[in-house]
């Protein structure tokens, strides 16, 4: 399940750009301005421009933001790449990057 704003949705891929949010290819770009993204399932990859906050409840390959803090309770078997946030996660096969920002890796 994935929470946008509050309004639930389905898919594998989200990508947000141009201040639109695709889930699987479908327009869902709510009204406001303020975009805080909640994952409760696994996904393949979020790949986001500009959002307040993405919290992934679940294991998920990728996710690359501009700006936004991010905060994973399950595995990365990818990579974690932000321009301006914070990173809060756990496992990660691949690498974990921000230039503005703070990283607390749990290692399990």
């Amino acid at each position: 399940m994935i929470i946008v704003n509050g309004s639930e949705y389905s898919g594998n891929n989200i990508v947000i750009s141009n201040n639109k949010i695709i889930i699987d290819g479908n327009d869902v770009t709510p009204d406001s301005k303020i975009i805080e993204i909640k994952i409760d399932s696994d996904i393949n990859e979020l790949k986001v421009d500009c959002c307040d906050k993405i919290e992934i409840n679940g294991n998920v390959y990728s996710v690359k933001t501009q700006s936004g803090d991010v905060d994973i309770s399950g595995d990365v078997s990818g990579s974690i790449k932000t321009m301006s946030g914070d990173v809060d996660c756990g496992n990660v096969t691949g690498s974990i990057s921000t230039m503005s920002g703070d990283i607390k890796h749990r290692k399990f």
